[in-house]
């Protein structure tokens, strides 16, 4: 693998990432870069978390239909998407290579890895639905 130039937006991006636990889109990683480097295109900041992604130093979490989002927490672990807000949350204590010897019982190939996503209603979008007068979930939780 090639080495890489350094790159003081990349490795911005990449702290940005470290200090998320909401596995924010491309968007949102713009506007804040933009904080700090407000001549940066959306474009620079697309082939990076690409590049990032690629290199193995952060997750590229696809969504179905919505937004990718990314993740700077790279160990093994599974990925919550609720259909009804989008957000993301990690699954921290399920063993992941379970699912990987489970495969291979049934495969004559070799398994190295896998990618599975459980989806549902989080917390706030379930609890918003059992309110009998129909509270709204709070402005930056809904769609």
């Amino acid at each position: 693998m090639a080495v890489l130039k350094y790159s003081r937006q990349r490795e911005a991006i990449k702290t940005y990432l470290e200090g998320r636990m909401d596995h924010p889109t491309a968007d949102m990683v713009y506007t804040a870069i933009r904080e700090v480097y407000p001549n940066i295109s959306l474009g620079t900041v697309y082939r990076n978390l690409t590049l990032l992604a690629q290199q193995g130093e952060i997750l590229k979490i696809s969504c179905g239909e919505s937004s990718d989002r990314f993740d700077a927490k790279t160990t093994p672990h599974y990925h919550f998407i609720c259909e009804e807000c989008g957000q993301v949350e990690d699954l921290m204590d399920i063993d992941t290579n379970m699912i990987n010897k489970l495969a291979e019982m049934n495969f004559d190939g070799e398994i190295r890895g896998h990618q599975l996503y459980f989806y549902g209603r989080c917390k706030k979008c379930k609890l918003y639905h059992a309110e009998p007068d129909g509270a709204r979930p709070p402005e930056e939780h809904a769609l």
